[in-house]
Parts: structure tokens; C-alpha cells; sequence
């Protein structure tokens, strides 16, 4: 395990307390004055969202029902980016609604009744935690409280749900065992509060009841325009999973449980999540090796691969050879989520142990796909599938199969961002942000600003246009309207991306505003992330206030994973030695830092700077 002396942390705090100065005169950038704007418009927009849609109790205004198509996985969905945005910078009524929006949507949900699944029937949530359902809907419901630490780490809700909550598959609960610690699995992909389903589920529980109604409905190929009967669909609504009930022994969806202790070990710094999550990913990661290096899509209750399908690794609900006939859609459709889980799993466990064997799997899971692939009509194509292509046809063939241009490139880039290894980037398109961090797309920063801001004016314009009440709106219809845009901040200022509906937090720098005790740029600073390798990062930092001073926090990894070695500016090298120094900006000044970094040598924690006490582990 790693190991940080004390002595590094008090370099780093002096560092900190004296500070870099900054006074260099310079016409404030457009860049910097883009982030100020779409900071200022995200705050305004995301106000003006709550005001509409969520009532004084953080009730969305909705008909609330159970299930995965449109249940309380999107309502609360909605906010997913809010507790990043506010992390980044934003306004501190943006942190205010979703917390009001959570704590409604709890009890909401809470309130929720089933008759025809008994996972719902007393209430979506038990014990505030979904009851039962699978990590790809629970990921997507749970994202922003992932990010709640890096928003207000010293909640004390916060702290207690995510420490009850990774508790739920560490079994501390003895109503929730979801765990089998001999074999290391979490033994189904429907899990939660209730524990584990260890027998077939049926399509009400992934459907939930018909309501009665007539609504905006979003899935398969109603529209969205017309008001639908949902009893008119309900029929074709259950045929769409139809062929998801097998449900038992371990899946790649679950790793996504990692980031709940992951999360549980930055706030309280107790090495048990550290152990849990390296035993657990630990034991993932033996079974891919056995797999020729690919991710199994179902681990049985013995603990090996396909132990649920006659050693068939590849089979299983939302898994490789999930080829299904869709019955709401009348087509066959194939559905591989293996990546959602896998990838941001195998990252947590790399952040939170520094083992970066952990990323070296998803590598040879890559070259495994790309092994095969071939050109169609001048395209490069890599297969998405793997097992029987007929699927639930089966004809006893093995084999890659469905072809298709996606080349997965989200994911290859971040395995070039955690690993720093520039044999991993050659396999990444340099275009958009990459082609900018490589000197090829030199006005990439405006126009990925200028377009956020476009989505964001436009969400605004179709939310004022809006003229549809609670009764005809399900879970899922008003995610499209929500205003909050992320993506091009957290490129630009952190040198963080995120992909897929688990999320989970890498980024190289992260910024802290001492005036005002909080996460994110402090008021008129900004911040563009230009260069990054696996040992270095080049920052610009501008403060656009021409009249006043601003001091800023600079912090290396989203959880001070990173060691900041020296900080090279204006022709001088500063030593750090830690995660983190302050910058004092001149009014109207900025210029370019370089970071010499130790990546993912320290233990993750989520506490403020100037609330630190390091951990020696």
C-alpha cells in the first residue's frame, strides 16, 4: 500500500499559507470569460428549473412510478450533474436544490406503491436506499449523490448515508446481504436495501404497475408528443423485458458499488471500504485473467465465471451475449453493458489502492476487441458482442459478432487519462478536447464553451415553453429538460471526463475558494487545463476581475490522490511536495503553472483543504 509522510503535508500547507503570486496584467482571455458565464448561467438556469418543477417539499412534479423504463432511477436522475456543477463553481442555490430535491424525493418515493411487484410494495426506498434493482438503473439514479462529497463533505446526512449505504455490500446490514466475503461476489444483479434477489425476477419488477393516465411517454417507439394511454402500452412495456429475468450470481454492473466506498473511505478515511474494494475488484480482476482477459458478464454463486450458465462467461441480463427479441420494439436487440460497471469499478480500485494493474485489465480488455477488428466499405469496425450471435436462438456458437464503428473511444480515453501511457492514446481519435490537449484544435476551449451555453439557453427556452402538467409527466420526461451543462467545465478546468450513467470522479486538478469556505473556482477566477501527461499538467489561471484580487486553492486529483512535486511559473520552480498550494491572482492577472506530479500515490479524501489532517497509510 502507499505510504505519504506527515512532513509532506506541512510543506505543502506552507506552501499554501504563503502562496504563488500572480501579477501579471493581461486582457482577460475568452475562455475565462465563457467559464464565468456558463457558471453564472448554469446557477440562474438550474434556479429557475427548481422553481418550476419541484414543489416546497423537493416533490418532482410528476406521477411517481415504480420501475426501470420511467421510474424513481430518472426522477432523481433529473439533478444528476447538479452537486458537480455546484463542485465547479457554480451557486450555492444550485447545492440547496438538489439537496431539497433529494430529501423530497426520498420521501416521494418512499410514499410509492406496487401491486403487482413486491419490491415496491411498502415504498421504493427502505432505509433510504432503493430496495432492489440493478447497478445500470441504480447508477444512473445515484450519480450526483456520488458527487456530494466533492460539493459539501462535511454534511452529516452525506456521511451517514454513503457509510450506511456501502455498508449495504460490506454486509453491516443483516436485513441487506448482499455480500458473500468467501467468494466475493455480490450474489445478484438485483440488489439494494432488501438485499439480493436470488431467484428469477419477473416483468413486473422491472416494469412496475400500469397507472392510469394519459402521459408524455419516452421509451421504445412511443413519441413523445402525443399523450399516451399507458394501459394502451403497458402490454408492450412488459414484452421489453421479457427476456431480462435471469438474475442471479454476480455481474459487471455491480462494480459499480465501489464508488459508494469509495466515497465512504474519502469522508472517514477507514481503510476497511480501501480492503473491501481491493478484495472485491481484487477478485474481478483474477476471474478476467481466467476469462482470457475478458470482463466475465456473470460470475456465479461459486465465484466462477458463467457459474450460472455451465461456465458460459459471456451470458447473463444486460451481458455479451444479451441478444434478445425486444417485444416492445418487435426486433431483435442486443444490449452489452458489461463497460458501464467495469470500467468506473477497476478506476475506484485504482484510486483508492494506487495498483495500477487494475487499469492494465481494461487495456487487454481493449486489445481483445480491437484484435478483431476489420474494415467494412472503407470503415474501421470492432465486434460488441460476444457468445452465440442468434442469442436467444441459440445454435451452441461462440464466437465475436455484431460489427459496429463504435470503437469505444470514450473508454479508451480514459484509460489514456488514468494510466498517462502514451501507447494508450494512439488508439484515441485527436479530435474535440484530446486533439486540443494535443495542439490540434487550438479554439477547441470557445467553441466547447459557447456550445454548452447553447444548451443550456435552449433548455431554458423548451423548459418556458413547456406547458405540460404533473398528471401526464412520468420520471423520465423532464430529465430533457434540465439545464445543467458540465461536460465542457470539467474538461477545461479539471481535466476530467465522464462517460456512462455510473460514474466516477478522476481529474487531475480541482480548485477550492478560501474566501468563501467552499469547493469550486472562486468568483472571477478561471481556469484551462492546456497539457496533461502521465507526470504533469500545464494550467492557465486568470482572474477577469480588473479591479479586485482573487486567492485561489489549487489541489491535484479530485480526492488528493496526487502529489504535486513543484509548480514551474513566471521562470521560477516552486517545491510543493503535497496536493495542494495557493495562488494569489492579482486583479486582472493570469498566467501559465506547470504541476510535476506523482499520480495516484496518496489516499483519497474528500475533506477541505483547510479542514485536512493527513493520513499516513
Amino acid at each position: 500500500m502507499r505510504a505519504i509522510a506527515s512532513l509532506l503535508l506541512a510543506s505543502a500547507l506552507l506552501t499554501a499559507a504563503d502562496g504563488i503570486v500572480i501579477d501579471k496584467a493581461q486582457s482577460p482571455p475568452a475562455w475565462a470569460l465563457l467559464e464565468r458565464e456558463l457558471l453564472r448561467a448554469n446557477s440562474a438556469a438550474c434556479d429557475r428549473f427548481a422553481k418550476k418543477y419541484l414543489d416546497s417539499r423537493g416533490y418532482l412534479l410528476h406521477t411517481p412510478r415504480w420501475g426501470t423504463l420511467d421510474g424513481p432511477d430518472d426522477a432523481i436522475e433529473t439533478f444528476y450533474n447538479w452537486t458537480l456543477l455546484y463542485a465547479l463553481g457554480a451557486d450555492e442555490k444550485v447545492l440547496r436544490h438538489y439537496k431539497n430535491a433529494l430529501e423530497g424525493h426520498l420521501q416521494q418515493y418512499k410514499e410509492m406503491r406496487t401491486t403487482k411487484t413486491k419490491l415496491a410494495e411498502n415504498g421504493a426506498y427502505y432505509k433510504e436506499f432503493i430496495t432492489q434493482s440493478d447497478w445500470f438503473h441504480t447508477g444512473e439514479g445515484i450519480r450526483a449523490f456520488m458527487f456530494l462529497g466533492l460539493a459539501d463533505p462535511n454534511d452529516p446526512k452525506l456521511i451517514r448515508r454513503m457509510t450506511s449505504f456501502a455498508g449495504l455490500y460490506m454486509n453491516e446490514d443483516p436485513e441487506a446481504q448482499n455480500y458473500d466475503p468467501v467468494k466475493k461476489v455480490i450474489k445478484s444483479i438485483w440488489t439494494g436495501s432488501k438485499g439480493p434477489m436470488l431467484h428469477k425476477a419477473t416483468t413486473y419488477d422491472w416494469v412496475g404497475d400500469d397507472v392510469p393516465g394519459s402521459f408524455h411517454l419516452l421509451h421504445g417507439k412511443r413519441g413523445t408528443k402525443e399523450l399516451v394511454n399507458l394501459a394502451k402500452v403497458y402490454d408492450k412495456m412488459l414484452a421489453h423485458c421479457a427476456e431480462y429475468l435471469d438474475s442471479v450470481g454476480d455481474h459487471p454492473l455491480n462494480l459499480g458499488t465501489t464508488g459508494l466506498a469509495l466515497n465512504a473511505y474519502a469522508l472517514t478515511g477507514d481503510k476497511k471500504y480501501r480492503d473491501w474494494i481491493a478484495d472485491y475488484v481484487g477478485a474481478w480482476r483474477e476471474r478476467t485473467r481466467s476469462t482470457g482477459g475478458n470482463i466475465p458478464s456473470n460470475v456465479g454463486l461459486d465465484g466462477k465465471p458463467g457459474g450460472e450458465y455451465g461456465g458460459r462467461w459471456y451470458k447473463g441480463t444486460y451481458g455479451w451475449n444479451f441478444t434478445i427479441y425486444d417485444g416492445e420494439i418487435d426486433q431483435v436487440a442486443s444490449r452489452n453493458t458489461v463497460m458501464a460497471g467495469s470500467w468506473p469499478g477497476f478506476a475506484n480500485a485504482y484510486l483508492a489502492t494506487g495498483d495500477a494493474g487494475f487499469i492494465d485489465l481494461l487495456r487487454k480488455q481493449m486489445d481483445n476487441i480491437f484484435a478483431q477488428k476489420k474494415t467494412v466499405n472503407g470503415q474501421v469496425q470492432v465486434p460488441q458482442m460476444f457468445g452465440d450471435p442468434r442469442g436467444y436462438k441459440e445454435t451452441g456458437r461462440e464466437e465475436w459478432y455484431n460489427w459496429s464503428p463504435n470503437l469505444h473511444t470514450d473508454r479508451l480515453t480514459e484509460i489514456w487519462l488514468w494510466s498517462g501511457d502514451p501507447r494508450d492514446l494512439e488508439r484515441v481519435p485527436a479530435t474535440g478536447w484530446i486533439g486540443y490537449l494535443e495542439g490540434k484544435e487550438p479554439n477547441y476551449p470557445e467553441t466547447a464553451l459557447r456550445r454548452d451555453l447553447k444548451f443550456v439557453a435552449d433548455n431554458v427556452r423548451d423548459m418556458d415553453a413547456d406547458n405540460t402538467t404533473p398528471d401526464t409527466r412520468l420520471a423520465d420526461y423532464l430529465m430533457g429538460f434540465n439545464p445543467a451543462a458540465v461536460h465542457a467545465l470539467s474538461n477545461l478546468t479539471m481535466g476530467a471526463y465522464f462517460t456512462g450513467n455510473v460514474w466516477s470522479m478522476h481529474a487531475r486538478v480541482r480548485y477550492f475558494d478560501p474566501a468563501r469556505q467552499r469547493p469550486g473556482l472562486p468568483e472571477d477566477v478561471g481556469a484551462l487545463v492546456e497539457k496533461m501527461s502521465a507526470d504533469a499538467v500545464t494550467v492557465s489561471l486568470v482572474n477577469v476581475n480588473q479591479a479586485q484580487s482573487r486567492t485561489v486553492v489549487l489541489q491535484s486529483g479530485a480526492y488528493a490522490e496526487h502529489t504535486i512535486e513543484s509548480v514551474s511559473v513566471g521562470g521560477k520552480t516552486i517545491p510543493v511536495n503535497g496536493p495542494v498550494f495557493t495562488v494569489k491572482l492579482g486583479a486582472g492577472s493570469g498566467d501559465r503553472l506547470e504541476l510535476k506530479l506523482r499520480r495516484y500515490v496518496n489516499p483519497p479524501t474528500l475533506a477541505l483543504p483547510w479542514q485536512r489532517a493527513w493520513r499516513v497509510q
